[in-house]
Formats: C-alpha cells, sequence, structure tokens
C-alpha cells in the first residue's frame, strides 16, 4: 500500500470518527420527553434506561407515581412548565418507605423545576440515600402531609438550592447519617404555625446554609447527636442577589426554640449572620431563641442577632459553652445570657462590643456556672450572677 493511499485511508477514519463523536454528542444532547398526560409514565421509562450514559429527562404534566432513581450516574430530570410529581393514593405492599421520589445509590443527579405533593401515608416528598453524591435539587416546590419534605440519610451528599418546602407533618429537612447538605436561596415555612414542626432535623449530620428563610417552625434548627450546622458563605449556585443572612422568624409566636443544640453537638456562625425573631414562649423556662444543652456548643462568634424573644434570649445548660463577640441579644421577655448547671458563655472582645439589653435579666447565671468576658457586653443593666468574670480569666499565677 502506497503512502498517498495510507493517507486517505487515515483520513477517511478521521472523518468517520469525528461522525460518530457528532451523533454520540447529539444523542446525548437530545432530551428524553415523558408526557404524563398522555399516559406516560416517568418510572417506566427511568427503568428502560442505560444507567451509566448520561441523560437529560424532561417530564411534562402530572406524574401520580412513586418515581425511583436507583444506581444512575448522570441523570438529569427536568420539569416542564407546570410538571408536578403527585403520591399515588395507592400504599405499595413492598415494606418499604414511601417516598414521591427516591434517589438511591446515585451520583451526579440533578432534579429541577417540579412541584412535588406528598400524602400524610408518605414518609418524605424527596428521600436521598444509600451513599448518592452529588445530588442538586433545584427550583422545586415540596408540599403535603408526609413526615419530611426532604430526607437526606445513608452518608449521601446534596444540595438545595431555591427549593421552597411547606407544611410536612414534621420537618421540612432532614439530614442523618453523617451526610452532608448545602442550602441556599431556600424557604422552608409551616402556614400556621400550629402543631409541631421543625425546620432543619439534623441528628449525625452536617449542613451548611445561607440566604434562607425558616418561618413558623416550633423549631428552627434541632441539632442532635453530634450533628453540626454551619451558617456560613460558599460558592453559590445562584448569584448572590440581596443580604446573605439566614432568618428563622415567627410571626405566629408559636415557636419554642430558633435553634437547639443538644447531645454533644454544634452551631457554628461563620462569616453570615443568623437572626431569630419572635422566638420562645411567654412562660420562659428554657424557650429561647438559642438553647445549647447536653454538651452542645454554640460559636457565634459576632453574627447571632437574637431580636424580642418571648422567653429566653440564649439558654446553656448541662455542661454546655457558648461563646460570643459582637453579636446581639436583646428584647428578650426573660434572661438574654442564661447560663446553668455546669455551663459556660464566653463574651470575646471584637470590633464592636456585644449588645445584651432590654432584657427581662440581661445576665443571668447559677452558683454552677459561669460567663467571662463581662468588659465586652454593652448595655447589661440587670444582672444576677455571681460567677461574672470581667475579663477572660481569673487572677493567673
Amino acid at each position: 500500500m502506497g503512502d498517498g493511499m495510507r493517507i486517505l485511508q487515515f483520513v477517511l477514519w478521521a472523518v468517520v470518527l469525528v461522525c460518530l463523536v457528532v451523533v454520540s454528542v447529539n444523542a446525548q444532547a437530545d432530551p428524553i420527553v415523558v408526557n404524563c398526560d398522555q399516559g406516560q409514565s416517568l418510572n417506566r421509562t427511568l427503568a428502560r434506561m442505560n444507567k451509566a450514559v448520561p441523560a437529560t429527562v424532561l417530564v411534562k404534566g402530572t406524574c401520580t407515581e412513586y418515581v425511583r432513581i436507583s444506581g444512575f450516574d448522570g441523570l438529569t430530570l427536568k420539569g416542564s412548565q407546570g410538571a408536578t410529581l403527585v403520591q399515588p393514593s395507592e400504599v405499595p405492599g413492598n415494606g418499604l418507605a414511601i417516598h414521591v421520589v427516591s434517589i438511591d445509590a446515585s451520583r451526579s443527579i440533578t432534579v429541577s423545576g417540579f412541584a412535588v405533593h406528598s400524602l400524610s401515608t408518605g414518609l418524605a416528598g424527596i428521600e436521598i440515600g444509600q451513599n448518592s453524591q452529588d445530588v442538586r435539587l433545584r427550583n422545586l416546590t415540596i408540599d403535603g402531609e408526609a413526615a419530611f419534605g426532604i430526607i437526606v440519610i445513608e452518608s449521601s451528599q446534596v444540595s438545595l438550592a431555591r427549593v421552597k418546602v411547606r407544611d410536612p407533618s414534621f420537618a421540612t429537612v432532614g439530614v442523618f447519617d453523617v451526610s452532608d447538605v448545602h442550602i441556599e436561596d431556600c424557604l422552608f415555612a409551616q402556614s400556621t404555625g400550629a402543631g409541631w414542626h421543625e425546620g432543619l432535623a439534623v441528628g449525625s449530620g452536617h449542613v451548611t446554609i445561607q440566604r434562607t428563610t425558616i418561618r413558623n417552625m416550633q423549631v428552627g434548627f434541632d441539632i442532635t447527636k453530634s450533628g453540626s450546622v454551619d451558617i456560613q458563605s460558599f460558592n453559590s449556585y445562584y448569584p448572590l442577589s440581596g443580604p446573605n443572612d439566614v432568618i428563622i422568624e415567627s410571626p405566629a409566636g408559636t415557636n419554642f426554640w430558633g435553634v437547639s443544640v443538644g447531645s454533644g453537638s454544634l452551631l457554628n456562625l461563620g462569616d453570615t449572620k443568623l437572626r431569630i425573631t419572635n422566638a420562645g414562649q411567654p412562660w420562659g423556662w428554657n424557650t429561647a431563641g438559642v438553647l445549647v444543652s447536653e454538651g452542645g456548643t454554640l460559636n457565634a462568634g459576632a453574627n447571632l442577632v437574637v431580636s424580642g424573644s418571648q422567653g429566653q434570649g440564649v439558654f446553656v445548660s448541662g455542661n454546655s459553652h457558648a461563646s460570643l463577640a459582637g453579636s446581639s441579644i436583646t428584647g428578650s421577655g426573660h434572661g438574654g445570657l442564661v447560663a446553668v448547671n455546669l455551663s459556660t458563655i464566653a463574651v470575646g472582645s471584637s470590633n464592636s462590643l456585644t449588645q445584651i439589653s432590654g432584657n427581662g435579666t440581661d445576665l443571668f447565671c447559677d452558683s454552677k456556672s459561669l460567663i467571662s468576658g463581662g468588659a465586652n457586653i454593652a448595655n447589661a443593666s440587670t444582672v444576677q450572677c455571681n460567677n461574672l468574670l470581667s475579663g477572660e480569666y481569673e487572677i493567673l499565677p
């Protein structure tokens, strides 16, 4: 074979290869369309797909079915305008927990543009489990009577952006089993404030959150079992438009704890403010803007703002610790800073003093607890704390 023939053969093979690549790219770019209003089934479509090949499924209409995403790698599930996923009234007889959408043992999954409706027989609107990674929930509205709007379990990793969750029977978002969740630009709300509801229920999981409002919950954040929550900015999926604050509010006045940090858990405020308004209850006790108990830790720095609590401002009990440096605790009906049962509160120095004012009692500690850094506190006029240190330590040797 001459050199000319070899060159021609090489060129032909190159052309064929380019054509195959173009065909492959085009095939990946074309979404699979499922129209549930025309009798098509999203779940049956997913069951026929190659789970190892990245694909996009465009959903139209209302799909009344249990959607199962298991073992997929690189799936985008996109709802067209008005697309809705509804839990069927029939309960499956397989004995498994009931979720409108289940995402298990999958990675690089995006679900966007849907309304999701659950029933009282459901555990969650959306469940992510079995070590699923890089799951992205975008532009969703989730409501109904399931226990959870979203539940993340079994060491899974999830991102929520512009997700609205309303009126589950228990918690809008649950994060458990060493799972990790990033939350931004979200609204978690209960319409009336009645009953018992939690915004974030975090047990042995981790949440990083920014630009989110939690409204009319009995507990805004419930952090237990060595779980942790960071109020911290991060690389946003959507551009920043307005304050980066996290807000826990109770217009209905039915909140007990803006945040409850217990069982060795941690609430850490980084560079983002946490604003808590109208928390607690008029009878006081341990209802509060922030309750830290059972060995919990609050690292607030300068970014905690608790205003108008009906109960306590920050209540630290049960061998727990809180630190502040430039935060603001004002207008509580009972105590501002309260330390009891072998607990400590440290008020550090900052560019501005920590404002503790207008509370029923600004500073309170029992005989076995301690508040340090009194010199860093401004405007505290009512003090009931024999163990109040002006500085960080007692006189050292």
